[in-house]
């Protein structure tokens, strides 16, 4: 076992050096020394945000949106183009570990889930965002993974036992999954990441997989996702502005260590302790929206009716039996 982790951190260590080599050499060592310091912030952010993004269904966009937007007062658009374009980096380096280590994933999810988040994030991206509110958009992903916190926890508390990999594969599976891409893509257009953790939320509620099993598999999905999402904006959409492109460079060699380091950690993690871990994540998520974003009475009653409409929908996945995990 130890041989085997110490073969992944060099595994690691090889892919964070390439990527470092490849950073100095095309910008000169004075340029990339100079993108960090000028951007600390930016570099400082992305520590915490790339380890939360290898080791949770939580991606890096859910730490970089929010802080950007709100504590650095950078504009919400920005926001999310770095928050694709980082994670498409970051996710990556990630996902070659998950492979390189042989963590178990489900890759028949990645696939019809990825499959949806193409249109979904075009939706998003293309015609959704510019006509948008960015307060709407944030509370609307906050009110839907505060509703998944709560069937989460109730999930665990009734029936600990968890399937490898979703127990039956056909037409209405591939049809959910890829309904959940179109979902999950619509929301990373919007706010750089979302596609993870409402796949998460399916794998995980309804075709009850194992969360250690359903983590791997939706970084590698988010990885994807971001690599679709930060191609449009800089070949289609011709958006990945100046500043963006600093706040990027900033940040490659800070998260080509801190996403693998985090799905590291992931693999070594137990169940209960991921979904902890991402219990957590969501509380923060909830309070600090609530803090950093203004509400008024239209906002609370929207917000409200949001999270009464979502835990419905995840309460209904909990009650179906059809996946559930038989008790010998």
């Amino acid at each position: 076992m130890d041989s085997i982790h110490h073969k992944n951190i060099r595994f690691n260590i090889i892919v964070a050096s390439v990527v470092w080599f490849v950073w100095i050499v095309l910008l000169g060592p004075a340029d990339a020394i100079s993108y960090v310091t000028s951007n600390w912030e930016i570099s400082v952010t992305m520590i915490f945000g790339s380890l939360i993004a290898g080791a949770t269904s939580e991606g890096g966009g859910a730490v970089a949106f929010p802080v950007f937007t709100k504590i650095l007062e950078i504009h919400p658009h920005d926001a999310k183009v770095f928050a694709l374009a980082i994670q498409s980096v970051g996710m990556t380096a990630a996902s070659l570990f998950i492979v390189a280590a042989r963590v178990t994933v489900d890759w028949r999810v990645i696939l019809w889930a990825g499959l949806g988040g193409i249109p979904g994030i075009i939706i998003g991206s293309g015609i959704l965002a510019p006509i948008s509110h960015p307060s709407l958009i944030k509370l609307t992903f906050t009110m839907l993974v505060s509703s998944f916190a709560i069937s989460l926890l109730f999930i665990n508390r009734r029936n600990k036992s968890r399937h490898p990999r979703i127990p039956k594969y056909g037409f209405n599976e591939r049809s959910v999954l890829f309904v959940t891409g179109i979902i999950g893509g619509i929301l990373s257009g919007l706010v750089g990441n979302g596609i993870d953790i409402i796949t998460f939320s399916v794998m995980v509620l309804l075709f009850r997989i194992s969360e250690k099993v359903a983590t791997p598999t939706s970084v590698i999905l988010m990885a994807t996702n971001s690599i679709v999402g930060f191609a449009l904006h800089l070949f289609v959409y011709d958006d990945f502005s100046e500043v963006v492109k600093g706040y990027w460079l900033a940040a490659i060699p800070i998260v080509v260590i801190g996403a693998p380091i985090g799905a590291m950690f992931c693999a070594r993690f137990s169940r209960e302790t991921i979904v902890h871990i991402l219990l957590s994540l969501i509380a923060i998520e909830f309070v600090s929206s609530l803090i950093i974003i203004p509400l008024n009475y239209s906002l609370i009653l929207y917000s409200s009716f949001l999270l009464m409409v979502f835990s419905l929908m995840y309460y209904w996945m909990c009650r179906i039996r059809t996946y559930e995990v038989p008790i010998y």
